[in-house]
């Protein structure tokens, strides 16, 4: 093996550059002493190595219990021959014989650097498995190395990692050295290192690609809300200013859209909606829906976050998207369940619940089709509540006297005692 001092120079530089401590090497030489010693004489000796940290002396003895009659010579030493090396032994007692350490320190020295050299293997992999796990959900730049059935193999310089077919984008399609940006998903040790699992259709890319081209939202002054993703189709982002003096959109798209292209140029031409967060879900949900110009938003359940949205009929195709990844998206990103209805549709919903409350009141005898009309436009369509009027409530509708208010409370309660 190398010398005394080269051998400590050697194990200190291993320790400083690799992080393996001395005393684990050490241990690891011998380990290797004690498996060379056995290769020549067989498994079943006892053996001991030493190795001083201090100097890189190494020695060697062979464990043998002195006995009356020895039995197994590998293991045990005659009395005899014990007190010719410690006059002072008995019987049943332990006694370590010197080995010289020449004949078979070579191959103690190939086995310690093949142990070695793979501590070294192993602690780089946990390393690295410490220093990746710190990188899941930040950007990675890579080259493609290799296509694996449907998932791709990428090269990050230091490992590899994989881009699985169910993160990949649809529309995607990437050339063998080709680099790539991705965002580590997933970090898990494996026998061959780190087992990292990269995403190019995660949502986190989107927003990891705003952080690198946006300086607000790197320092904190633009906060990212929420961000929802079709990839390859469309991505919506909710912006926050925490400084009123700053455009959290604008400041998102830059001049002439200098900030915002190269993030769809990234992401391969992916359409991004930027919205401003609100806490009013009326102007959140019309932030939402964008590019679709929107009419109205009636909160139909402020609990149960149910909302109505009213646009015009040339609106009602782009506010829904195709196969319906407009207002999906939106209500992702503001978590509300939102029901568009163009104009047309409305005003045929509200017909047919006017004719539906006219033919409930025809029921009411004795009235007058007129008499019908007045009471539905003004809103007296149930029967049990206009038994319960009085006939001053009714003559204040155009057209209706205390005689005919009186007609129809009588009339209403006739048909509830039927």
């Amino acid at each position: 093996m190398a010398e005394k001092g080269e051998l400590l120079t050697a194990l200190e530089q291993i320790e400083k550059d690799k992080k393996i401590k001395k005393e684990d090497i050490l241990a690891v030489i011998e380990n290797a002493l004690v498996s060379a010693y056995k290769k020549h004489v067989g498994k079943n000796v006892n053996v001991e190595a030493k190795v001083n940290p201090n100097t890189g002396y190494m020695t060697a003895s062979v464990v043998k219990v002195a006995v009356k009659d020895v039995i197994n010579p590998l293991l045990e030493i005659s009395l005899k021959d014990a007190r010719k090396i410690n006059k002072k032994i008995e019987a049943g007692e332990e006694i370590r014989i010197s080995l010289d350490t020449q004949d078979f320190s070579r191959i103690a020295a190939q086995t310690a650097k093949q142990v070695i050299v793979q501590k070294i293997r192993e602690s780089e992999r946990g390393s690295l498995f410490e220093e990746m796990k710190e990188k899941v959900g930040q950007i990675v730049v890579g080259a493609v190395y290799r296509a694996a059935g449907r998932n791709l193999i990428v090269d990050l310089g230091k490992t590899e990692a994989i881009l699985p077919c169910g993160e990949q984008v649809f529309n995607e399609k990437f050339n063998i050295g080709q680099h790539i940006k991705a965002v580590i998903i997933k970090v898990e040790k494996s026998v061959k290192g780190s087992g990292i699992v990269l995403s190019r259709a995660s949502a986190e890319l989107v927003k990891r690609l705003f952080e690198l081209e946006v300086p607000e939202i790197y320092e904190k002054v633009v906060e990212i809300v929420n961000v929802v993703r079709d990839p390859g189709m469309r991505t919506k982002v909710a912006v926050l200013s925490h400084n009123p003096k700053v455009d959290p959109v604008g400041s998102c798209v830059g001049i002439k859209g200098a900030r915002v292209k190269p993030i769809i140029d990234e992401l391969r031409g992916e359409r991004v909606d930027l919205v401003s967060y609100s806490v009013d879900p009326v102007k959140y949900i019309c932030g939402a829906l964008s590019p679709a110009k929107i009419i109205s938003v009636n909160v139909i359940s402020q609990g149960e976050k149910k909302a109505e949205v009213l646009v015009s009929d040339d609106m009602l195709s782009l506010a829904i998207g195709k196969n319906g990844h407009n207002v999906r998206l939106a209500a992702k990103l503001t978590g509300w369940h939102i029901d568009v209805r163009s104009e047309k549709q409305k005003k045929e919903e509200n017909d047919a619940k006017i004719e539906w409350r006219t033919e409930s009141l025809s029921e009411l005898e004795g009235l007058s089709g007129k008499t019908i009309e007045t009471l539905v436009n003004s809103g007296f369509t149930n029967i049990e509540k206009l038994s319960s009027l009085n006939a001053e409530d009714l003559t204040t509708l155009p057209g209706i006297g205390k005689k005919t208010a009186e007609k129809i409370i009588e009339a209403a309660k006739k048909s509830l005692a039927k």
